[in-house]
């Protein structure tokens, strides 16, 4: 397969692109790569992906209901299939409970 890094870099829209445009085409891609031919995942596999490419957001959350919730979701009729806009939502789910956007948000930025 190949790299993220190269595939964005073969996207010339992303040329002069924002840090903001390569993110989101970042998890166009990541999700696309993983994602069957009809363009969707399998709930297990939408579980693997986020336990293996959004870790840092999800680490230390399992004690949370929210993220319980969510989880238990994934493990329910595992047959059922996420499409790429309920694989945002659970990544924006995710990340507005998550300690490290508390982190990201507390940063401060010098000029």
């Amino acid at each position: 397969s190949i790299p993220i890094a190269k595939q964005l870099a073969s996207i010339k829209a992303l040329g002069k692109g924002s840090d903001l445009e390569k993110a989101f085409a970042t998890m166009a891609l990541v999700y696309n790569n993983s994602a069957d031919p009809e363009g969707k995942l399998s709930k297990g596999e939408t579980k693997s992906l986020l336990q293996t490419q959004f870790g840092g957001f999800i680490q230390g959350q399992e004690n949370k209901p929210k993220y319980q919730e969510i989880i238990s979701a994934l493990d329910e009729e595992p047959e059922n299939k996420i499409d790429f806009e309920d694989f945002m939502v659970l990544l924006v789910s995710l990340t507005l409970m998550s300690d490290l956007l508390q982190q990201i948000r507390n940063m401060k930025t010098t000029k």
